[in-house]
Parts: structure tokens; C-alpha cells; sequence
């Protein structure tokens, strides 16, 4: 007879310490297998090099060396899609129930639902729970039950349920004697999953008394590169959400928490309004007459507009995975209200090529920048992408380093003039939303 196990199934949450879902199944009564599925349906869109899958790759590996070595266990990593694995599973286990965290974006939404329903016609028990953000689903809304659409009064109400409440931790790694022991279990390479090692690592984190208290006086200026790169990293679970909440909480200056706010709000908009993965969420904005030019689309792209601060963002992004939070308002407004091609071909973009990429913050920041989302700025909002350097480049630094030819000959042409466009997106927008 085989011996009765529980699973954890890591997901968005790669790391041994404060992960709730894990401490709830290793304090249970029964061995924990841990398990990774790298996931066939997400897998396929990606580039074969693709720097998060190296990521998680090797986050995994560093979970199974502290496994390993302090524990006699491993984690379980296989590829194929969800449901071929846990029949399986199925078959190779005596099951009582699988553990996970809680993930929030639609397909993960319809992969859980198909997996609770597999394991249910196999009387296994299914147990989620909230790990990835503070607060979740209908834990901030109106009192009226509906769900807020503005930023700062969700950020309020955040704020004071966080300050009334704080936050617990849930030490699963005081437990990791708990898990499977002396069992071979799979551990793939990239190469087993059709990958190889990327070129541009994602990067290391840092946050800092001083970078946070230091935080909103020089958040936007990108040459300063002040940032913490933390976007990845709260992406992929590898540093628990709690910790860095009260770590920015300490200090007085609370501008790098609001910033893990609007992370929230936005995830919290994706949950209520999953529409808005695809559609404008003020459906008036999707009568806008998107030109659409795949020329313009190109050197936008390529970081060859012509204009110096959105070409280095544009560029900063390609070479690193990255682009300073500052930029990626300008681009994006660039290419929605200067260039009229519909946000969704920029927010795809940016899915392929950030490391911090996360559906529902890419979603609504691009929703905002065309004037689409909650919150959103207004359509005649548009940045003038020159003045912005006198902002926040004044000495060219950052474009120095990312167009070093920007006052050479061969540097390109602007594609747009300015104020044409600017006066162009003006009547377009008003055309679609009057």
C-alpha cells in the first residue's frame, strides 16, 4: 500500500521561508511532496532563451540545494500541462489533498478550477490560500460591497486595515523536516524543457532603509537608477510580499509602500474586471480609431523614434529586461497618443520582454497611459516626450548611455512631429469618446 502524502504545488511563490500555502501542508499530518510544473500552455508562447524561466529555473535549484542537503528531500519539477501531471500524480501517489497559494489572473483562475475538479472525482482535497498580496479579492472594497476603482481611496482603506491588522507570517521553513524524504524525483534542466540559459540575468533586488527612505526623492529620475528591482522577484515569489510591506512600513516616508499598493489595486482590478485583460475597461475607448502603422509599431520598438528619451527606455528594455518606471509612462504614451496604435500591441510587447512582467500592472498601467482604465489619465493628457528630458534627464545621462549617437547625423529622424500628433490624438480620442 502506498503512503499517503500531501502535495504543495509551487507556483508564484519560489522560496522555503514565510510561504502560507507551504506551512499549511507541512504542519499537516501527512509527508509533503513538493512539486513545480513548468507549464506546457505558458511555455509555448515564450523564446526559447527567455530570462524569467531561467529565473525560475534557477530559483528552483537553490530551493533543492538547501532540500537536499539540510533535509534528505527535493522538490518534484516536471513539465507538460497541469492536468497531465496531477493524473499522474494520481497514479503514482496515494493523495489526501494538494496545497497551493492562490494566483488571481484568468488562466490560472481556469487551470486551478479544471485541477480542483480533476482531483475532486479522485476524493482529493484542493486548499488555497492567500500569499501573494496583502490583501485580496473583496478584503478592500466600498461599503457597499462593490469594488473600488480609484487608487487613493483603496489606497486609505488599504492602509488602515493593514495598520489595524499587520501582517503574519507563516514560518513554513521552521517545518521542512516535514517533507518527503529519500525518494529520486524528477529535477529537469533547461534543456529538458526545450530552453537554454539567457543571456541577460534578472537582477538581484535591493531594498534598503536608505533606498526606501530615499525613495520619492529620486524615484524618477532614471540615470540615478535608484530602484529597487523588486518587481521580479514579488512576480515569482522569491521574497515574501509580508516582509517587504513592513520593511517599507518602518519608515516615515511611505512613498515605496504605496508603490506595493498599486501593485495590489491593480491585482484587485484584474480579479473583479477580468474583461480588462483584453478590452478597454471604459468600453468607449475601444472605439478609438487605432492607426495601427506596423513601420511606426518597428522603430518603436527598436528604440528609433527619434526621440531620445523614448528610444533609451525602449532600448534599456532590450538589452535588460528592465525600464525605469519614469520611462515606461513616456513610451507608452508615446505610442498610444503620438504614434495611435492601440495599447494592447504595447502591453503585449512589454509582456515578451520585461522581467517584472505581471498581467495585471502591466494591464492597468498600459490602460492608463491610453486613458482606457480605472483611474486612468485623462485623453488629453499627453506627454511632450522633449520636455520630459528637461524633468527628469536634464544632463542626458541616461540617454547618453542608451543613444549614445543621439546628436550624430545617423541618429533617425523623428517619425512624428509633436505637436501634429499631439493635435491628431486630440480629435481622435474626442471622435471616439464623445
Amino acid at each position: 500500500m502506498k503512503q499517503p502524502i500531501n502535495i504543495f504545488w509551487f507556483r508564484r511563490d519560489l522560496r522555503l521561508e514565510d510561504n502560507h500555502g507551504f506551512y499549511e501542508a507541512l504542519k499537516a499530518d501527512k509527508p509533503v511532496l513538493p512539486i513545480f510544473i513548468f507549464d506546457e500552455t505558458i511555455l509555448s508562447k515564450l523564446p526559447k532563451d527567455d530570462a524569467r524561466v531561467t529565473f525560475i529555473h534557477e530559483s528552483l535549484q537553490t530551493m533543492q540545494d538547501t532540500l537536499k542537503k539540510d533535509y534528505n528531500s527535493s522538490i518534484a519539477i516536471y513539465n507538460g500541462t497541469p492536468e497531465e501531471i496531477f493524473t499522474s500524480l494520481i497514479k503514482d501517489y496515494s493523495i489526501e489533498t494538494v496545497y497551493t497559494n492562490r494566483d488571481y489572473e484568468p488562466y490560472a483562475l481556469s487551470r486551478d478550477k479544471n485541477i480542483e475538479s480533476l482531483l475532486k472525482t479522485n476524493d482529493i482535497s484542493f486548499n488555497t490560500y492567500k500569499d501573494q498580496v496583502i490583501f485580496e479579492r473583496n478584503e478592500i472594497v466600498k461599503k457597499d460591497g462593490t469594488p473600488y476603482r480609484v487608487y487613493t481611496p483603496f489606497s486609505r482603506v488599504w492602509m488602515e486595515e493593514y495598520k489595524r491588522n499587520g501582517v503574519q507570517f507563516f514560518p513554513s521553513e521552521e517545518l521542512l523536516n516535514n517533507t518527503v524524504k529519500d525518494i529520486e524525483l524528477p529535477n529537469l534542466s533547461l534543456i529538458d524543457i526545450g530552453f537554454k540559459e539567457a543571456n541577460v540575468k534578472v537582477e538581484h533586488y535591493t531594498v534598503t532603509p536608505t533606498l526606501i527612505a530615499g525613495y520619492e526623492a529620486t524615484r524618477n529620475f532614471p540615470a540615478q537608477d535608484n530602484t529597487s528591482k523588486l518587481g521580479p522577484h514579488l512576480r515569482f515569489g522569491t521574497v515574501s510580499v509580508r516582509k517587504m510591506v513592513n520593511e517599507a512600513s518602518k519608515q516615515k516616508n511611505i512613498t515605496f509602500l504605496k508603490e506595493l499598493v498599486w501593485r495590489e489595486f491593480f491585482m484587485q482590478i484584474l480579479w473583479h474586471f477580468p474583461h480588462t485583460a483584453k478590452d478597454s475597461f471604459k468600453p468607449k475607448y475601444d472605439r478609438i480609431d487605432w492607426r495601427n502603422n506596423e513601420t511606426e509599431f518597428k522603430a518603436w520598438c527598436e528604440g528609433q523614434t527619434g526621440y531620445p528619451l523614448v528610444d533609451a527606455g525602449m532600448r534599456q528594455l532590450n538589452a535588460t529586461g528592465f525600464m525605469h518606471n519614469r520611462v515606461r509612462m513616456l513610451v507608452g504614451s508615446f505610442l498610444c497618443k503620438h504614434l495611435l496604435i492601440d495599447w494592447r500591441l504595447g502591453e503585449a510587447y512589454f509582456a515578451l520582454k520585461l522581467h517584472d512582467y505581471d498581467m495585471s500592472s502591466n494591464i492597468g498601467n498600459w490602460q492608463w497611459v491610453a486613458g482606457s482604465g480605472v483611474d486612468a489619465a485623462p485623453y488629453f493628457r499627453i506627454f511632450n516626450p522633449t520636455t520630459q528630458i528637461e524633468k527628469f534627464d536634464k544632463q542626458h545621462a541616461y540617454i547618453k548611455k542608451w543613444v549614445p549617437e543621439y546628436q550624430e547625423l545617423t541618429y533617425a529622424t523623428p517619425i512624428v512631429d509633436h505637436k501634429e500628433a499631439r493635435e491628431r490624438c486630440l480629435r481622435v480620442y474626442k471622435e471616439a469618446v464623445s
